[in-house]
């Protein structure tokens, strides 16, 4: 007697196209209604997909919503070189420079939700700059001959840049914009890697 044999369903293969949306989509969310509230439920409906492929491709809210502010970045750093160590970072700053304002809020709320959440905090340890991505900089600023050795700095790098761009509004009560960073870099970066004074 021949066994009848399930026939498996084969789920379609989402494209980088169609996750990209999904990201977005998220993220759209995640800026009206903060980490706390926002679902994967809530993200499946407007990008009108399953939850389940929101876990099959991303594991969880955490992962989802670092994913989601990596692929908001408008560029890689390893794409950036200019030439020289302060026009690689002045590059950066131009670039990050029109998104501040938006996202200072956003990166307030996550910042405040990563003290509770363990999960979110490693998430986004991978999606923000890392010191090993702005570390390039400093690399090629060696092989340059910019800078003689890697300066203890350079392991801060990543949180000076982020004060920089994210934390004007705490103090001053107005955004950092692109010139503001620019600054920040000539009076504050630059000093702390060359070890020069103004």
């Amino acid at each position: 007697m021949s066994v009848t044999r399930p026939q498996t369903v084969r789920r379609p293969r989402v494209t980088e196209d169609r996750a990209a949306d999904l990201l977005s989509v998220a993220l759209e969310l995640l800026r009206e209604v903060g980490y706390e509230a926002l679902t994967m439920d809530a993200v499946a409906a407007r990008g009108r997909c399953s939850k389940a492929t929101l876990y099959r491709l991303w594991g969880g809210k955490p992962q989802m919503v670092a994913s989601a502010l990596r692929a908001a970045r408008p560029v890689e750093t390893a794409a950036v070189d200019t030439g020289t160590l302060r026009g690689d970072l002045v590059a950066l700053a131009r670039l990050a420079g029109g998104q501040v304002a938006q996202d200072t809020p956003l990166i307030a709320a996550l910042a405040h939700a990563a003290l509770h959440d363990p999960e979110l905090a490693e998430a986004l340890q991978e999606s923000l700059l890392t010191p090993d991505e702005l570390g390039v900089f400093v690399e090629r600023a060696i092989g340059r001959g910019e800078l003689p050795e890697s300066p203890a700095a350079a392991r801060f790098l990543p949180q000076m840049f982020f004060a920089g761009c994210f934390t004007r509004h705490l103090f001053e009560n107005t955004f950092a914009d692109a010139d503001y960073i620019v600054e920040y870099i000539d009076a504050v970066i630059m000093p702390a890697l060359t070890g020069a004074t103004r």
